[in-house]
C-alpha cells in the first residue's frame, strides 16, 4: 500500500485512503492507463493477483452491479494495457539485446549470441521482455509481440555485424499457420543475408505448447528450411525432459533454476549432472543457463556442459532504441 501511494503522489494525483488496505483514485483514462504499468511493476506477482481492482469509468457511488466488474490487478492490468503495448508496437518503441554463449571450456570465445526483447516507455524507462509477453498474452497480442521480436533480434545481430550463431526465441502459442510465419522469418533472415545454419530457434515455452504434435510440426518446418532448434529450461520437471525425446532438438538449456547454486546442492547437481550425461550420449549440445558464480561456472565446466550463458561470462548487451 505504501508503495502505491508513494507512486501515486509522485505522479501529484489526487487519491484517498478509504481505511488501511484500499485507495480511491479519481483520474482520467487517460492518465490511469500511464500509471497501470508502473503500479504493476511494484508489485509482487502474488500482490497483483490478491489486489481487486474496481474501474468505475462513470464515477459515482458502488452498487451491487459493480462486483461483476472486479477483477485482481493482475487482470486489470493485461487488459488495461493493451493499448499500451500496441504503442509501443506501432512506434517500434522496442529493440534486441544481445548476450553471448561462450564454449566451456574457453570462455573467452563466443560461441553464439541470444536475442533477447527490449521495450521503451514514452519517458526512457526500459520494460523488459517477461512483462511484454505477459501483457500481450493476456491481451491477445502474442502473435505480433512474437513477429516483433524476431525482426528486431534478426536486424540487432546483422547491424552488430557478430558471425556467430544467432538464438532466437520461438513462442509455439503465437504461432497458428507455422509456413506463414516461417515464410517471413525465412525474407527477414535472407534479406539481412544470415545463413540458415546459424540462426537457432529456440522453444521458450514448451511446457505450455498447445500440443506436442503441432509443436512438433512447426519444429519440422524450420529444420526442413535449415535452421536448428534448442529447448530452454530442461530439467525445470519431468515433463521438461519428456520434451527432449519428443522434439529431438539440437541444443537444450538447463534450467536457470537448477543451475542456481548447482555447485552447493548435491540434490541440483545430480540431476544437472544426469541431464548432461542424457544429453551428450544423445549427441545434443548443453548450455548451462544462468551461471552467474565462480562456483556455477566451475560446476558446469568439470560436468561436461558444452556451453555457459550468464553473468559470469558476458552480460546482455545495452539497448539501442530507434534503431529497430
Amino acid at each position: 500500500m505504501a508503495r502505491v501511494a508513494g507512486l501515486l503522489s509522485q505522479q501529484t494525483l489526487d487519491f484517498e485512503s478509504a481505511d488501511v488496505d484500499s485507495v480511491v483514485v479519481d483520474v482520467e483514462w487517460s492518465v490511469l492507463r500511464e500509471i497501470v504499468g508502473p503500479i504493476r511493476r511494484l508489485l509482487t506477482h502474488g500482490e497483483a493477483d490478491d489486489t481487486r481492482v474496481l474501474y468505475k469509468p462513470a464515477g459515482g457511488s458502488l452498487s451491487i452491479r459493480d462486483f461483476p466488474a472486479v477483477k485482481s490487478y493482475a487482470q486489470f492490468a493485461l487488459v488495461s494495457q493493451s493499448t499500451w503495448l500496441r504503442d509501443l508496437l506501432d512506434s517500434r518503441r522496442y529493440t534486441s539485446v544481445l548476450q553471448p554463449i561462450v564454449h566451456a571450456r574457453d570462455t573467452g570465445t563466443v560461441y553464439a549470441r541470444e536475442a533477447l526483447l527490449r521495450g521503451a516507455e514514452r519517458d526512457g524507462g526500459v520494460v523488459h521482455a517477461q512483462y511484454m509477453f505477459e501483457v500481450a498474452r493476456g491481451c491477445g497480442m502474442l502473435a505480433d509481440l512474437d513477429l516483433a521480436a524476431r525482426d528486431s533480434a534478426i536486424d540487432t545481430m546483422a547491424r552488430a555485424g557478430h558471425q556467430e550463431s544467432l538464438f532466437l526465441n520461438l513462442t509455439p502459442s503465437a504461432i497458428d499457420d507455422p509456413l506463414a510465419a516461417l515464410e517471413h522469418t525465412v525474407a527477414q533472415i535472407d534479406r539481412l543475408r544470415l545463413p540458415h545454419e546459424r540462426v537457432v530457434f529456440e522453444v521458450v515455452e514448451s511446457e505450455h505448447a498447445p500440443d506436442i504434435v503441432h509443436l512438433r510440426g512447426l519444429l519440422a518446418t524450420y529444420r526442413e528450411a535449415g535452421f536448428r532448434v534448442a529447448l530452454d529450461d530442461v530439467g525445470a520437471g519431468y515433463s521438461s525432459l519428456n520434451r527432449v525425446h519428443q522434439l529431438r532438438p539440437d541444443f537444450i538449456k538447463l534450467d536457470m533454476d537448477l543451475m542456481r547454486g548447482v555447485d552447493r546442492d548435491p540434490y541440483k547437481a545430480l540431476i544437472a549432472r544426469k541431464t548432461i550425461e542424457i544429453a551428450t550420449e544423445l549427441g545434443i549440445a548443453t548450455i548451462a543457463e544462468g551461471v552467474e558464480t565462480e562456483g556455477e561456472l566451475g560446476w558446469a565446466q568439470s560436468h561436461g556442459a558444452a556451453f555457459i550463458q550468464g553473468y559470469a561470462t558476458g552480460r546482455p548487451s545495452e539497448p539501442v532504441f530507434g534503431q529497430t
